[in-house]
């Protein structure tokens, strides 16, 4: 995409401060928007489905609402053996997750979408990442909640901040997919639709 020519408008579909913080690294200029998302897994739907589902819902319930633009949609399912972790309702439910992960590997699957309003084309992906974590005590495991807060992080950990500490391994192709939005899976979906991001810092038209 030339200089001078303005890129789309760029939403991001989601609330979330993580997602927020992290697309605000890339330097181009964005507006967020909530998609209102029922996020209820479907029966036998495995966490790297439903990541993958949510994001295209996402970005899609926000592009349907615009004749122009690009959305981005993301998702974040946490996935300990058989069971799909959300997002803590409560302390006692953080406690019993933290819990069954002490000593357990984790799977960690983000899921990304854009949407381009114009055209209806929506680009997808999964990110997934495996996550060992330490053998955790109670003491531990509640000290961590009181210091860190991670109730609004799927399976209870904010490895991005103090949950680092209950881990013993890491591994997966973008740390920023572990906080929540994909930005290598993101550059090149947006390099498809014409922008690069190194070029694109004084030539955003927010009103495309």
């Amino acid at each position: 995409m030339s200089k001078n020519q303005p890129i789309p408008r760029l939403t991001l579909a989601s609330t979330s401060p993580f997602r927020k913080e992290l697309l605000k690294r890339l330097g181009i200029q964005f507006s967020v928007a909530a998609p209102g998302v029922d996020e209820t897994a479907h029966p036998g739907e495995d966490g790297r489905a439903l990541s993958l589902r949510l994001s295209v819902a996402k970005a899609k319930a926000i592009a349907a609402t615009s004749q122009t633009g690009l959305v981005i949609g993301s998702d974040q399912v946490a996935v300990l053996g058989n069971e799909i972790l959300g997002k803590p309702r409560d302390r006692e439910d953080a406690i019993r997750q933290l819990t069954l992960s002490s000593g357990r590997e984790m799977r960690l699957y983000t899921g990304l979408a854009l949407a381009n309003a114009a055209t209806g084309i929506v680009q997808q992906d999964v990110v997934s990442y495996r996550v060992l974590y330490r053998t955790l005590s109670l003491g531990q495991i509640e000290q961590y909640l009181d210091l860190d807060e991670p109730y609004g992080c799927c399976g209870s950990l904010r490895a991005e901040s103090l949950g680092i500490a209950l881990l013993k391994e890491l591994s997966g192709p973008d740390p920023s997919a572990l906080i929540g939005l994909p930005l290598i899976s993101l550059v090149g979906m947006l390099n498809v639709e014409g922008i690069d991001v190194l070029n694109s810092r004084h030539s955003v038209d927010m009103e495309a």
